[in-house]
């Protein structure tokens, strides 16, 4: 399941957010560290396709895929060296796929913002800081480790120290080392790290109610847009207030809420989207009377291991993927039609599994 996790500084509406699209009860209160322990919270992830195949397939029941979102405990400065809650935050966003970071771009005086007022270029910049001051600290204890093995021209310790200390000078400088490139070799060696510098990131623009038809009048969305272009970080733009409004109607209401604001989605929706995106994730389907399911796979995988996302035993047994292409499908309206048609195929291992695919494992252990 793709793991999320919601930061920000105190107060800039990250814990309202994730009570909106987790329809939970995180407590969302006035001062910092209202959040002390990472609320967990999994959301559906819409998918019109899914709503297709079960007015065709009759199926028992219908299994959308899961994100998991995680709201972590607020980030002051100084987290890195154990500052408010840092070292538990630091953790904590260890273990997730993708930062959403909420930056405030909203005045209210009833809400106190821990520096005083609202400047989200500055919030970025100190959480990046702190990410980026944390990960120097586990980067400088490696290299001086591989030290000693680099000298006697160890192979392998040679190339992780140099990987490394491409890294930690741009630590030095505090510059995101998501602006590097690295080639497929080094990006196997620096996962092991876990670096959160590195973690694939998505602003969160919390803007008030009334600047969501028109975000252009926001200056403190607009600064952001440009900061995210130089930085290449996409931008969501939300209200807080208005997902905690849209969590509590009905998929009908939801669209008609929407349309009132000029909105084609939720911003719930929009940060999962990206995230796909980010993260190159696509979707195939199971599809048959017992139920009908979606599955959530990366980009360029192969048939066998799309099949070991169900169980270990198919990738291992894997024999051949009977698929149809959901576009196929829409064509001719029913699976039958299709296979006349000649549109189900025989998939063996080395093919590539297509978003939308339906697709049937066949499979001997």
């Amino acid at each position: 399941m793709l793991k999320a996790g919601i930061v920000g500084l105190p107060n800039v509406g990250k814990s309202t957010l994730f009570n909106a699209i987790t329809k939970a009860e995180a407590l969302a209160a006035n001062y910092p560290f209202a959040t002390i322990d990472p609320n967990v919270g999994v959301v559906y992830v819409q998918d019109e396709r899914l709503d297709v195949l079960e007015s065709i397939y009759k199926p028992k029941k219908v299994v959308p895929t899961a994100y998991e979102f995680i709201d972590i405990a607020g980030l002051v400065k100084g987290a890195s060296k154990g500052e408010g809650l840092g070292n538990q935050f630091l953790s904590h966003i260890r273990e997730v796929d993708a930062i959403c970071q909420v930056v405030r771009c909203f005045e209210d005086e009833n809400i106190t913002h821990v520096e005083g007022n609202i400047d989200p270029i500055r919030d970025i910049e100190t959480i990046k800081l702190e990410l980026n001051l944390a990960d120097l600290e586990v980067v400088d204890k490696r290299i001086s480790r591989l030290d000693k093995k680099a000298k006697a021209k160890l192979k392998d310790a040679i190339l992780e120290h140099e990987i490394l200390t491409k890294i930690k000078e741009t630590l030095d400088q505090n510059i995101s080392p998501r602006t590097l490139e690295f080639p497929e070799e080094e990006l196997k060696i620096i996962k092991s790290f876990n670096l959160l510098s590195l973690k694939p990131m998505i602003y969160i623009a919390n803007v008030a109610e009334e600047d969501l038809a028109d975000p252009s009048s926001n200056k403190h969305y607009q600064n952001i847009l440009k900061f995210a272009t130089q930085e290449n970080t996409d931008v969501v733009l939300i209200s807080a207030q208005v997902e905690m409004e849209i969590a509590s109607l009905n998929p009908e209401e939801q669209i008609e809420f929407l349309e009132g604001y000029g909105l084609e989605k939720s911003g719930l929706n929009e940060v999962i989207d990206k995230s796909y995106e980010l993260l190159g994730l696509k979707t195939y389907f199971t599809a048959g009377e017992p139920e009908v399911r979606a599955w959530t796979f990366k980009n360029g995988m192969k048939a066998p291991a799309c099949a070991g996302i169900i169980h270990s035993d198919f990738e291992r047994g894997f024999i051949k993927a009977e698929t149809l292409s959901y576009s196929d499908l829409l064509i001719y309206k029913t699976p039958q039609k299709a296979k006349e048609a000649g549109k189900v195929r025989l998939e063996g291992k080395e093919y590539v599994v297509k978003d939308g695919d339906i697709m049937l494992f066949r499979f001997n252990v």
